[in-house]
């Protein structure tokens, strides 16, 4: 029931705001006709400022959600025009403010104590609001700077009623939508929920700042907030204030003569050593929460901050999706076919063929255009309109990462237009495949594994013994009459010491190439 409730909330501010304004003729839209009624001053001022604020000042009413759905479309000045995405961008950092006084109670709350026994100073008005919390500048008595990040009151309600607004939509649509078990709508909404639970718990965002800032050494151009665990807890989380540049703020950038080339170019490197050598990925890289150290202009570095939503890839994620790229990259639209049909991304009785001759045909147009106007967001989004009618099967474990690449080319491209992303990551994808998919590659997975194949031997001969009794016993049991499904339990018996002869081969093997691994200082 609440989540009809919801939906004609959603319904009403839509029409407040006079969206439908904006898809249709002004005459044939509801809200012409049925709403001026309830109209208020403050949503006629806000609708006569134009339809990015309009765009803007509904999604900010119709909750959490969608100002986050905002933020991710205020990253693509590649597709929409400029006017809404300077209104959209104001909802990364600039939501409207909860009361200092509530903001205060939750932080005395937290930490059960009064502020000022922990603070020297602590500033009632806050640095940045978003829409799951707000940030304030304080100084603690030591004399460390530090930012208090801080839950809006009442938002996991909040958040809670949306997602199950969203699981019942993606419900009704598989039910409706042909196809749909490709599309996987109730799993994206899970894997969205799962982000936002955890963007929800402060503790886990300080978990992953930590976790992501061991990733980089101390001498890479880029900086992590320090934690303060003793001040921070589920609600409140007290990190160190970075001082820096907004990604955004281009003309502040080049006032200091930042290095722009350098710096996107270390966007993308920052990219790539995240999801292909960590696995672990900041997926929430919009402009409200990535700043730039300025400090040394031609060698600038970044600032990363928020690290509520991160991803994650497994191995064999890592490189179906590099392989996918590098095929790109060269144009061979077989391999990204194939790759396709072995990961599962669609049904196995696809025709490769007409797969590839479909990629084909929506990757000529846009690798003909110069470099400099060649976007990989563009191109995905091109991809999966034209790979539905193959059953295309969304992976929702690379839904993060997809957005994450969007952002990333988006800032890039908004820093330094000439930047050339493929030029930049070929070198990259070819050094780490060949890394992955080498001889001394396969000597450390193996000495890697070694260890616990040694630790197993001891147990190998009453395996067999298990295994022997079992054949015999089986074979008894079996009827004369039965002559050819008595030789079953045989053929199976042989197979199974077949197996444990390459088993055991395989552990000396190992051993071997153990031994070998160190010799030859191959990272274990």
């Amino acid at each position: 029931m609440i989540q009809y409730i919801r939906a004609i909330r959603f319904i009403k501010v839509a029409l407040c705001y006079r969206l439908d304004q904006l898809i249709m003729p002004r005459w044939l839209a509801p809200s012409f006709w049925c709403m001026p009624i309830i109209f208020s001053n403050r949503i006629k001022q806000c609708c006569a400022q134009g339809r990015g604020h309009q765009l803007a000042a509904a999604l900010e009413a119709m909750g959490p959600i969608f100002v986050k759905f905002a933020q991710l479309l205020s990253m693509r000045q590649d597709i929409l025009p400029q006017d809404i995405v300077q209104a959209l961008s104001r909802l990364q950092d600039q939501v409207a403010p909860y009361h200092s006084g509530v903001a205060m109670e939750q932080v005395e709350r937290s930490l059960g104590q009064p502020i000022s026994d922990v603070f020297q100073q602590f500033d009632e008005q806050p640095l940045a609001s978003a829409s799951i919390a707000q940030v304030h500048y304080g100084r603690l008595h030591t004399g460390e700077s530090v930012a208090v990040k801080i839950l809006r009151p009442g938002i996991r309600a909040a958040v809670i009623a949306d997602i199950q607004l969203m699981y019942l939509g993606a419900r009704i649509v598989s039910k409706c939508l042909d196809r749909s078990e490709d599309l996987k709508l109730v799993e994206v909404v899970g894997e969205i929920e799962s982000s936002l639970h955890d963007e929800l718990n402060l503790s886990c965002e300080a978990a992953n700042a930590s976790c992501f800032k061991r990733l980089f050494p101390d001498e890479y151009p880029l900086k992590v907030p320090k934690i303060y665990w003793h001040y921070s807890g589920s609600e409140v989380l007290v990190m160190e204030c970075i001082q820096g540049v907004r990604v955004t703020d281009l003309s502040t950038l080049h006032a200091q003569g930042v290095n722009m080339k350098k710096l996107a170019e270390l966007g993308l490197d920052l990219f790539f050593k995240q999801v292909f050598e960590a696995g672990f990925f900041h997926a929430d890289m919009h402009g409200g929460n990535v700043f730039v150290n300025a400090q040394d202009p031609e060698n600038p570095g970044y600032i990363c901050v928020d690290f509520g939503i991160m991803g994650a890839l497994s191995d064999e994620d890592k490189r179906y999706v590099a392989e996918n790229l590098l095929a790109f990259f060269n144009r061979d639209y077989r391999r990204v076919a194939q790759l396709h049909l072995e990961s599962g991304w669609v049904a196995p009785g696809t025709r490769i063929d007409q797969f590839e001759s479909a990629i084909r045909a929506v990757s000529e147009p846009i690798f003909s255009l110069p470099l400099e106007e060649i976007s990989f967001g563009r191109l995905l989004i091109a991809l999966f309109k034209t790979v539905r009618r193959f059953e295309f099967r969304i992976q929702p474990q690379l839904i993060l990462l997809q957005k994450t690449l969007m952002n990333v080319e988006s800032l890039g491209g908004m820093l330094y237009p000439q930047l050339n992303l493929w030029e930049t990551a070929q070198p990259y994808l070819e050094r780490w495949v060949s890394s992955q998919m080498g001889v001394r590659a396969s000597v450390s997975k193996i000495t890697s594994q070694a260890p616990l194949w040694l630790e197993q031997i001891p147990d190998w001969p009453n395996m067999i013994h298990h295994i022997l009794r079992y054949a015999r016993q089986h074979t008894l049991q079996s009827s004369p009459s039965h002559s050819i499904e008595s030789l079953k339990p045989q053929r199976n018996f042989k197979q199974l010491i077949k197996v444990m002869i390459y088993l055991m081969i395989g552990g000396i093997l190992g051993q071997g190439l153990f031994q070998m691994g160190w010799i030859l200082k191959v990272p274990v």
